[in-house]
């Protein structure tokens, strides 16, 4: 490989690795080059928002957002448009997903739980107060920042085709189906400030059970189960947490506790402290409508690597759990939806052996520079199973492959991973330690 590395940058950001991925975005790792500060870059493909003539409503939505400014909700920053995309610049936050806690180490003591869910409590009371609703609230989309405070991402973008009917209620089946509110499922009409409860109330039911309250590899059953709101606590929950838990997951939206009221709630109120934030600094909006312009010179420049991308000391500390680099190279990889292995191959030869392991699982393989999509043709628990990988430069003879859910179940990630790692055990790197 050559030692000249193209980066690829929008405007002031360098990009890096991919951190997440969605059926219409892909959220990207950058660093602004002036100041040297973390940021998230959401991408969107402008092409789908003109076509659902969405731009004015997303216009509103990103606006709204930029005014959010709540210590529990990811910050959106500053707005970009390309000639094909939309670039939302969004706080990074790297002490990864509120999910990987309770699959890694079971179900919360109760003080814990109760912690995260006054704060999740505090974000979107905050958001609705404000007109703005999330419709996918479940423990992937909450993150945790260094000092382990909980922040909800994509509030407010994660649906941003948001229609309210002129009788005043949202109409767009979405979500995950086990946090989804039985309002949503009976296609009728939700109110969207009832329905993110729910999902709350699921998530608190996640926190302090380690289990869904509702499942079933039946989607039907499983929408059975919801709208009867069929589910059972768990012995060891006191009493108080299950009678709140019954208030949320009341399957009539009429009579299921109100923000109001779960904020007077004897369970919620134990060592409650709201939250304390300035709100009132100045925002600008002038980039939304920019974005949306067809002149060039409201376009930002974008520059494309044909190499794979050169990971230097910042990239490697984003990638870590504060500043311990012990952690970059996974030895617990039970249950993650990424992973990464090093790797002293030549590039090239590292996406051959992941494509010859790969196709005999049933995936069919695409590749682009030193990236690779995988997808499993027969559909798994939820959907086809989609894997991205990508190779990074460590050093002229060392590589960091990471290996990354893009869709489907986690479970059968893990297993997938599993096989993988067979597979590839002339190509991984272990130290004399390993």
């Amino acid at each position: 490989m050559s030692t000249a590395k193209v980066k690829r940058c929008v405007g002031k950001y360098e990009l890096g690795r991919t951190i997440g991925e969605g059926t219409f975005a892909k959220v990207r790792f950058a660093r602004n080059s002036k100041t040297g500060d973390a940021v998230a870059i959401k991408i969107l493909d402008k092409e789908k928002v003109l076509k659902n003539k969405m731009v004015e409503q997303i216009k509103r939505e990103i606006a709204t957002m930029k005014l959010i400014k709540h210590p529990n909700v990811v910050r959106l920053y500053e707005v970009m448009g390309s000639k094909t995309k939309i670039f939302l610049v969004l706080e990074f936050v790297k002490g990864g997903e509120l999910f990987d806690k309770i699959v890694n180490h079971g179900r919360l003591r109760e003080d814990e739980a109760r912690k995260y869910f006054q704060q999740l409590i505090n974000a979107v009371d905050y958001c609705h107060s404000r007109g703005v609703y999330h419709r996918d609230l479940k423990p992937e989309n909450l993150l945790l920042d260094e000092n382990g405070n909980l922040k909800v991402s994509d509030f407010g973008l994660s649906a941003l085709s948001l229609q309210v009917r002129a009788d005043g209620l949202l109409h767009t089946t979405c979500g995950t189906p086990n946090y989804v509110a039985p309002e949503v499922l009976n296609d009728k009409g939700y109110d969207g400030t009832t329905s993110d409860l729910w999902s709350c109330g699921v998530i608190l039911f996640v926190l302090l059970a380690g289990y869904l309250p509702f499942e079933d590899d039946n989607v039907i059953n499983l929408y059975k189960k919801i709208s009867d709101a069929e589910f059972s606590c768990p012995a060891w929950l006191s009493s108080d947490a299950k009678r709140l838990i019954k208030r949320i997951l009341d399957p009539n939206p009429i009579t299921r506790i109100t923000i109001p009221e779960l904020l007077e709630d004897a369970w919620f109120k134990k060592g409650y402290k709201p939250p304390i934030f300035n709100e009132n600094c100045d925002t600008n909006l002038d980039d939304i409508d920019a974005v949306f312009k067809d002149s060039e010179e409201h376009h930002v420049t974008e520059k494309k690597e044909e190499q794979p991308a050169a990971l230097n000391a910042f990239d490697l500390i984003s990638m870590s759990k504060g500043l311990k680099l012990g952690s970059l190279f996974d030895r617990e990889q039970e249950f993650k939806r990424e992973t990464r292995f090093s790797s002293k191959s030549s590039a090239n030869e590292i996406m051959s052996k992941i494509e010859e392991a790969a196709k005999p699982l049933g995936f069919e393989v695409q590749k682009k520079n030193y990236k690779m999509r995988l997808e499993n043709m027969k559909a798994g628990r939820k959907g086809n199973l989609n894997i991205a990988t990508e190779v990074f430069q460590v050093a002229p003879s060392l590589h960091m492959v990471e290996v990354r859910k893009a869709k489907g179940d986690t479970l059968e990630f893990h297993k997938f991973y599993k096989n993988l790692s067979t597979s590839l055990k002339d190509v991984v790197w272990k130290s004399e330690e390993d």
